[in-house]
């Protein structure tokens, strides 16, 4: 039915309705586009409005599953675990672990002789001396059989830390006692062992098998940076003190006082930084560290005959062994260069692909491992305390400096663990997780271990800083700069593992003779 137009009064004239019909759909428009701003107006602040604490709580609820995930992936190992063996069956294996272990018989001798002949230092530092050989690789074996049970990187973690277990505790042992200048000097000794001594055979050994071998480029430079930070901070300390020596208003008394304040500081601010390592190396670029970095350089063969495994291959012949820790293919690697050489990029890969299908049959079960953590790291305790007691008798001999001794010869025997383990998995061409164990143990010391004692040393009401000896500290920074010439490159042989092992040779000589300085403060 149609609805006629319907004239409409205006103040100009007379309109028609469907006039007035376009002017009431305009201002339905209007109304409808005015209420459809007027609803959204109020929505705006809301999008921009401060989060509230469920919103926090949500946050951090979504950023749980990613750590979560990462700690998972931390604590899965690369292969799958047998079965534990029983508790005897572990006693077995740590009793024929290693041919260290006949040095234990050392252990009951020189606590003896410490109690029967406390005026034989001489005698005492010696079966002290290898009494801490053994232990050292009890720790080790025990550190191994824990790391195999997690991944890589968290193992290469252990491994360093559990490895520096001689050194802090000597060093604490050492403080205890008010031998700063002890103290001090091993800990920069710890440093240029392994940097030195525990990479140059790494480098070595690994150079007998393979031609070339590679490394991650990245991670390794930032390690040196790292490295280098912490000579900084040692150096530091020796800078303000010869800055403020030719002052006319010098006091000596007050400048150490300041000297020692830096130092407290400057501790603090490296154990924040050994944090974010942690942090970095642990969960955000801990691909970084893994052997199948893509920044890895690729291994090389000889291109000819192996000399180094063709020597090998005749003392076995003649020797006419049946087994040999080498693989079978070593015959073809040695005397026929076109077979590919296990080291390449691509082997590694599909060998690791195939190391995972295979399991791992553990030594020691979990609970016997950490047992023997905590007791062979009672005995390094008593053990090293005797050890630093006679180190002072030793010394007022004449025959040997402490410099000597607590540069060389105390590094060494802690570092024992280190050198078993950081040169077997090198000449398995796992030499990432060679130099996470040497350069990473470096690193935890000097921006953990250091810095640590400092703190401890402040805690206790004790003066120790980071002004080390200067030569120590000319020493170190030379030892690190050359380590980051050597390693710049990605790639080792070698020849770059003798020049570290001969430049710790240098270093040992040069301290046979450096009669030391005393330090700032004494006890």
């Amino acid at each position: 039915m149609d609805i006629p137009d319907l004239p409409v009064q205006t103040g100009t004239g007379r309109s028609s309705a469907s006039e007035l019909g376009g002017h009431s759909a305009e201002r339905i428009l209007r109304r409808h586009t005015a209420t459809d701003e007027h609803i959204r107006v109020p929505r705006e602040p809301n999008l921009r409005r401060r989060k509230s604490t469920s919103d926090i709580v949500q946050h951090r609820m979504a950023f749980l599953p990613t750590l979560r995930r990462a700690a998972t992936l931390m604590f899965t190992p690369e292969r799958t675990i047998s079965k534990a063996p029983n508790t005897w069956r572990s006693i077995r294996a740590i009793i024929f672990s290693s041919w260290f272990n006949v040095l234990l018989v050392f252990i009951p001798i020189s606590w003896a002789i410490n109690f029967a002949l406390p005026d034989q230092h001489t005698l005492i530092f010696v079966l002290t001396f290898l009494a801490i050989i053994p232990l050292a690789k009890l720790l080790a074996f025990a550190t191994d059989e824990l790391s195999i049970r997690v991944g890589q990187t968290l193992a290469g973690l252990l491994n360093a830390t559990l490895g520096n277990a001689v050194e802090l505790i000597v060093a604490i042992i050492a403080l205890t006692k008010c031998e700063l200048t002890i103290v001090q000097s091993s800990l920069v000794g710890s440093i240029l062992s392994n940097l030195l001594l525990v990479l140059g055979m790494c480098f070595f050994a690994g150079g007998m098998r393979f031609s070339e071998q590679g490394f991650g480029q990245s991670a390794v430079q930032l390690n040196s940076s790292l490295l280098t930070i912490s000579v900084i901070a040692v150096l530091l300390p020796g800078a303000f003190q010869m800055a403020l020596q030719g002052q006319p208003a010098y006091d000596e008394s007050s400048t150490d006082y300041e000297i020692l304040k830096t130092s407290r500081g400057v501790a603090i601010i490296l154990l924040f930084i050994y944090g974010s390592y942690l942090v970095f190396q642990l969960f955000s670029h801990k691909a970084l560290y893994e052997d199948d970095s893509a920044d890895i350089q690729e291994t090389k063969g000889y291109a000819g005959q192996n000399p180094w495994l063709q020597l090998r291959l005749y003392r076995r012949k003649n020797a006419k062994s049946v087994q040999s820790p080498l693989p079978a293919g070593d015959e073809e690697v040695a005397f026929n260069h076109t077979v590919p050489t296990e080291g390449t990029h691509s082997e590694r890969e599909s060998a690791s692909i195939g190391d995972t299908d295979t399991e791992i049959d553990p030594y020691m079960s979990v609970p016997v491992s950490l047992g023997l953590l905590v007791f062979v790291t009672v005995l390094v305790a008593v053990t090293a305390e005797f050890l630093v007691d006679s180190i002072s008798g030793l010394t007022e001999s004449g025959g040997i400096g402490q410099e000597f001794v607590a540069v060389i010869l105390l590094p060494i025997v802690g570092n024992a663990a280190e050198h078993v383990t950081a040169v077997t998995v090198s000449v398995k061409d796992k030499l990432t997780l060679s130099l996470g164990v040497a350069v990473g143990s470096s690193i935890q010391i000097a921006l953990f271990v250091i810095p640590l004692m400092v703190t401890l040393a402040w805690i206790m009401g004790k003066q120790l800083t980071l002004l080390f000896d200067p030569l120590e500290s000319v020493v170190m920074f030379l030892s690190v700069l050359t380590v980051n010439y050597v390693v710049q490159d990605g790639k080792s042989n070698w020849l770059e593992g003798m020049i570290l092992m001969c430049l710790y040779l240098i270093v040992a000589v040069t301290f046979w003779f450096y009669p030391g300085t005393s330090g700032i403060f004494q006890c």
